[in-house]
């Protein structure tokens, strides 16, 4: 890829306020936030900020572009030491200068490295679209085929994306010959830079579309079917690759990513896979041990109390849980032992038997 004025003269880290070493992950994460906070949709007028956030992200969300950046940008940091005073303090050859520059720049007699076909305003990816689901306890249980609303620009329904007024076509570029670039002489090297008239793609649009005015995008609502798998969890996102903006000069469309959120259950949580349940027994239940039924996702399920339960005691029934492939979680049953706030006669003299009868105090150990 050619290398761009901008490329020397913007530094696309400070942009998007991360570090030089920022991970791919921490430069989506730093666009996404500056990208929705400087969208014009939310911020009429951040136009320019907005352009500058999604310029620096093109190439630095490109792991070759990234790399021929930072190469540019210690060239330019080299060259610049280079021209003044002679050497400025390094050491270089004349003839080492190609190499210097990672045949990024060219020599008078020679021609910008481009790839075949690409100009410096060449296809561009479109920009990673956001949007909310909101699941019930029992949709995000079982996953569901459904649609999320999505307000972003998309191809003009009028022109197919071109721009052009229909039956019409964009011509070559009459100041850049169609190639999208203009060269701008520096003496030892020469850089390119975008022609101004098209703007980079190399054509110019004579009759614009009267639907888009030119611009190839509308920004209306769409629907979007996505498929949500079983067992997804609050918060977790699904990727529907392709729906998010369209691309700029033929570039592929961005990707969506659907933002699950799952409604609480009435009687069931959740953990991982795993499904929790607290369940009430009394206090013979637990003293002397039994078999009680607890409610599951499917049907009701048997589970043996022990003699001698304590409440907060977690029982575990398996694959009663969340299915996530061909993996299941289990239930989690935590046990509450319910002590009655009042008794009638018969049980009053019963608990009062049973302490008669009770050994010692569960206190003993304490010195007091």
């Amino acid at each position: 890829m050619a290398p761009q004025r901008e490329w020397f003269e913007t530094d696309y880290y400070k942009v998007l306020g991360v570090a030089h070493d920022a991970s791919e992950k921490e430069l989506t994460r730093a666009y996404r936030k500056l990208a929705k906070q400087f969208h014009p949709d939310a911020n009429p007028g951040a136009e320019e900020r907005f352009k500058e956030i999604s310029a620096a992200y093109d190439v630095l969300g490109d792991v070759q572009k990234r790399k021929e950046y930072d190469e540019v940008r210690r060239s330019g940091a080299a060259a610049a030491g280079f021209g003044q005073g002679g050497t400025g303090g390094f050491n270089f050859k004349v003839d080492d200068i190609s190499d210097l520059f990672g045949g990024l720049f060219r020599q008078p007699s020679g021609g910008t490295r481009r790839r075949a076909g690409t100009a410096a305003g060449g296809p561009r990816r479109g920009a990673d679209l956001e949007a909310e689901l909101h699941l019930s306890f029992e949709e995000a249980i079982e996953g569901v085929v459904t649609s999320v609303n999505v307000r972003s620009n998309v191809a003009c329904s009028t022109c197919g994306g071109s721009g052009a007024k229909p039956g019409t076509t964009p011509v070559v570029c009459p100041r850049c010959g169609g190639r999208g670039v203009l060269d701008d002489n520096q003496g030892l090297f020469s850089l390119s830079a975008p022609c101004p008239e098209c703007h980079g793609r190399g054509t110019k649009i004579t009759d614009p579309c009267p639907t888009c005015f030119g611009t190839g995008i509308q920004r209306r609502e769409r629907q979007v079917k996505v498929r949500i798998p079983a067992g997804v969890d609050d918060g977790q996102r699904i990727k529907v690759k392709g729906r998010g903006e369209p691309g700029a000069n033929g570039g592929p469309a961005g990707d969506l990513f659907v933002v699950v959120r799952v409604a609480a259950h009435p009687i069931f949580g959740r953990r991982g896979k795993d499904l929790t349940l607290t369940v009430p027994v009394t206090f013979p239940e637990a003293a002397l041990g039994a078999t009680i039924t607890v409610p599951s996702l499917t049907k009701p399920v048997h589970l043996k109390v022990p003699s001698g339960t304590k409440t907060g005691k977690t029982l575990r029934v398996r694959g009663r849980g969340v299915h996530q492939g061909d993996e299941s979680g289990d239930l989690l049953v935590t046990v509450d032992v319910v002590v009655p706030s009042k008794l009638t006669d018969a049980e009053r003299k019963a608990v009062e038997a049973l302490a008669k009868a009770s050994p010692g105090s569960p206190r003993a150990h304490f010195e007091v």
